[in-house]
């Protein structure tokens, strides 16, 4: 079973499940899940670790 990834939706004011998360890299060279609220629909973003962005990419 895949992994549930949580993030913070500000329009929500409460913490969501990401819908169809990806995988990006920032500028700064930082890993993060992109995706979207199941509440408000509204794009989310999760700053992971490296060792998390080796298991999510890895599935």
């Amino acid at each position: 079973m895949d992994k549930e990834w949580i993030a913070y939706d500000v329009k929500a004011r409460k913490k969501v499940k990401l819908v169809d998360p990806e995988l990006v890299t920032l500028k700064n060279g930082r890993k993060a899940l992109k995706g979207k609220s199941r509440e408000t629909g509204i794009s989310l973003f999760r700053i992971i670790s490296p060792e998390d962005a080796e298991k999510f990419s890895s599935k």
